[in-house]
């Protein structure tokens, strides 16, 4: 019986991988080490890696909910401290100081409230005692408080022992001195380019796809599309602003379609574009008008275009090889005539029209079909995440239930379900997001922000197995995963790696 899957072959793999793009690097010349800290991504995580200076093997890994602003290791324990934190846009400065314990890569909250304090410098005055520069709680009427900080001290006669939430605010009393926010990535990817001559910075691989002749294509962070050759080699890569998403192959493999990444401005929604490229170099060899749509690929092999609505991600319902188009929308409940307000989102489906042709099937919303609500859960709220139709003709989809928290115990599904109610055939809950998902034709595959790949029974949803993904004894995030042929699959990671695996 299959209980796990193996990567045989990484593509894009580099020294320093795990950190994208470096804003501050921390040398421990006495025991030949460097802390490396990448930038933060909006909505996401902040990588600090340990690496050893001689072999450039990554020692430890943290991730960080905040921007890391120092970092320092403790003269004699294997210990470092990371100070983190932001200013939140309207009135306090959050943040954390994290205790990095470096032989178990146990890294330790310290600060006990709830928003912390941004942590500006850091250093250790002797094995016992540690100085920190912290920004005031607030900015209320205080002009300065961007450009100043406090100075505390604090002592611990082992450092090993302290606790979680250990430091009050009491700890963190001292006076204000002034406290500029230098900027330390220049030094920082100097640092890693002379240590690591193949180091560049990628994030994030969001879509990738196998050829027939072997290549391997791939969207990223930055990177609109990039193709790598059997021997792993990259032929050709195009750099975008934001990066690539989508990416729909055409019959002839002389061609993809792909989605491109647009932020949105200030309470303005952006429309994602939509590109055909050469894959023989990359080259633009056409376009879609923007609109606020999400490309996908048809069961029939055709692109096809999904209304997308204009909230970014939260109103994307992607559904990979469907016989008609899925998607997403707010609708009226039945009943309702007298409280229109009472709205909620529904699964739609558009039939394709005609045979495939070389351009995106374009939504024809005179023939909206409305199938049932996206919630099959009374009092619910479900956001959407990626899917597939299943041969059988069923959808098996992620997704979360909103709460205004956060996401709770529980609160992440993957579910397959018939087309015809959308009655659940089994649902699978967990307590961490799902970031990619598909199946081959006994088995799902789901990634998640927690670095799992969790394989499930595509019949009844039962665990088949369940791994945690790790690159050189270090967890990776898997952001996306495409099925090549059964139990042999691709998976993107967050750290601009492309991993070929195959079920053991």
């Amino acid at each position: 019986m299959t209980t796990s899957f193996s990567v045989d072959r990484i593509f894009g793999d580099r020294a320093f991988a795990e950190i994208g793009d470096p804003v501050l690097a921390v040398p421990d010349e006495r025991r030949d080490l460097l802390a490396v800290a990448g930038r933060h991504e909006p909505g996401g995580t902040t990588p600090v890696g340990v690496y050893g200076t001689g072999d450039l093997a990554c020692h430890a890994l943290v991730r960080s909910p905040y921007p890391v602003h120092a970092m320092a290791f403790h003269p004699t324990l294997p210990l470092l401290v990371i100070g983190t934190g932001r200013y939140d846009g309207g009135y306090f400065f959050e943040g954390q100081l994290l205790l990095l314990h470096l032989r178990t890569s146990r890294a330790v909250p310290l600060i006990e409230n709830e928003l912390g304090r941004q942590v500006l410098e850091l250093a250790w005055l002797d094995e016992q005692t540690l100085r920190l520069v912290v920004a005031p709680p607030d900015d209320w009427k205080d002009k300065s408080a961007h450009l100043e900080g406090h100075v505390a001290v604090v002592r611990r006669p082992d450092w090993t022992t302290v606790t979680e939430r250990s430091l009050t605010g009491n700890d963190l009393i001292g006076p204000r001195v002034p406290a500029p926010r230098p900027d330390g990535s220049a030094v920082a990817r100097r640092t890693v380019t002379e240590l690591g001559a193949d180091w560049e910075p990628r994030r994030n691989v969001r879509a990738v796809e196998a050829l027939a002749d072997g290549r391997i294509l791939a969207t990223l962070d930055g990177v609109r599309l990039e193709c790598r050759l059997p021997s792993g080699e990259r032929a050709w890569g195009v750099p975008d602003e934001e990066g690539g998403r989508e990416i729909v192959v055409a019959r002839d493999e002389g061609s993809a379609w792909v989605e491109l990444r647009r932020r949105p401005g200030m309470r303005v929604a952006v429309p994602w574009p939509v590109v055909q490229l050469s894959l023989a170099d990359g080259s633009q060899l056409d376009a879609v008008p923007p609109s606020f749509v999400s490309l996908v690929r048809c069961a029939d092999g055709r692109p096809a275009l999904a209304p997308a609505g204009r909230d970014g991600v939260r109103s994307r319902f992607h559904v990979r090889r469907g016989s008609r188009v899925y998607f997403q929308r707010t609708e009226r409940q039945p009943g309702s005539r007298r409280n229109p307000r009472r709205r909620e989102p529904w699964v739609m489906a558009l039939e394709l029209q005609g045979p495939p042709t070389a351009r995106p099937d374009e939504p024809h919303y005179a023939a909206v079909q409305r199938m049932f609500p996206f919630s099959w859960e009374p009092g619910e709220t479900h956001i959407a995440g990626p899917g597939i139709e299943t041969a059988e003709g069923t959808l098996v989809h992620t997704g979360t239930v909103y709460h205004g928290q956060g996401l709770q115990p529980g609160g992440s599904f993957v579910v397959r379900r018939g087309t015809t109610d959308g009655r659940p055939l089994w649902v699978f809950r967990t307590d961490r997001g799902a970031t990619a998902l598909d199946a081959d034709p006994t088995t799902v595959y789901v990634g998640y922000d927690d670095g799992e790949v969790v394989a499930l029974d595509l019949s009844d949803g039962s665990v088949r197995w369940r791994q945690y993904l790790t690159v050189g004894g270090v967890f990776v995030v898997p952001t996306a995963l495409t099925v090549t042929a059964t139990g042999r699959f691709l998976i993107g990671t967050d750290d601009g790696r492309i991993l070929e695996c195959s079920t053991v």
